[in-house]
């Protein structure tokens, strides 16, 4: 069964000086301050589309990886994912980097960098984001 999320955005004035506040719907975690300056220069206490971006593609390759490890009859007793999401301004996103440690014991290196390879392919925010250069650094931990 499909499931569905929202968010919405109240955005106030230009795009230079303005400002939005971006409200998660579904969970009911919060809103948060948006504007360009967090955008294209400094955050400043603000969110942005690219950290939100950066957010979901952590989380659903987080997933992505333990089930994929999973799949291969091991369990991790610690995955560490971030994203780094990049945003040039008259471009558009540019690209996500993912970083990945994780303690996954009975786990060759080799092992580790295969799983996290098919878990950053099959994850669905990256099929999402398919249009973009999508890198990874993996590491596996002792």
């Amino acid at each position: 069964m499909a499931t569905v999320r929202s968010a919405h955005t109240v955005w106030n004035g230009d795009l230079f000086h303005g400002r939005g506040e971006v409200t998660l719907d579904s969970s009911h975690l919060g809103t948060f301050d948006v504007t360009w300056k967090a955008r294209a220069e400094d955050a400043d206490g603000r969110t942005s589309p690219e950290e939100l971006i950066a957010a979901a593609h952590s989380a659903c390759f987080s997933m992505a990886f333990s089930n994929a490890l999973a799949e291969a009859g091991k369990t991790a007793e610690r995955i560490h994912a971030s994203a780094e999401v990049t945003f040039v301004p008259g471009t558009g996103i540019t690209g996500s980097h993912l970083t990945v440690s994780a303690a996954v014991p009975g786990l060759t290196a080799e092992e580790f960098t295969d799983i996290a390879e098919s878990a950053k392919t099959g994850c669905p925010v990256s099929q999402a984001l398919a249009g973009i250069s999508i890198t990874m650094d993996a590491s596996l931990e002792a």
